[in-house]
């Protein structure tokens, strides 16, 4: 299984960057890779979302978002198709001069036989350039 954290401050308010993870079905205006996403069901905190990208291999999945409206969401894997396991999530706390502390978590175990190269792209290697794209959203709103 691999798996990846970061943390970074961003000069932002939190409910911005909040508003900017939770708006699912923006993701392919702005996060490199994404082409298309649907919201398959919303329910109360619960978000059903299905992601098609297009990153090295065009593949998609669909996982089940659990809000913690502004703190952050979580996430777990329905079904997909190169991924076995799919969980991870956004934690934000509000700093006392009105930045944000952003904490990214992601573990994933693949299908089959999964190249390292292709697992580092995945994982780890396009995490601080996709936490920069949420952030120049946020600044954008």
């Amino acid at each position: 299984m691999a798996t990846t954290e970061r943390t970074e401050i961003f000069d932002i308010p939190l409910d911005k960057f909040y508003q900017v993870i939770a708006d699912y079905e923006s993701y392919p205006e702005f996060v490199d890779g994404v082409s298309a996403t649907k919201i398959v069901e919303r329910s109360g905190s619960e978000t059903v979302v299905e992601y098609s990208l297009n990153l090295i291999k065009k593949f998609s999945y669909t996982l089940k978002l659990t809000e913690d409206k502004p703190n952050g969401l979580s996430w777990e894997l329905i079904k997909g198709d190169i991924f076995k396991f799919n969980s991870g999530s956004w934690q934000l706390k509000a700093l006392d001069d009105g930045r944000t502390e952003v904490s990214y978590r992601l573990e994933v175990e693949f299908k089959g036989f999964a190249p390292k190269m292709v697992v580092n792209k995945l994982v780890s290697h396009n995490l601080p350039a996709m936490m920069q794209s949420y952030y120049q959203r946020a600044l954008e709103l």
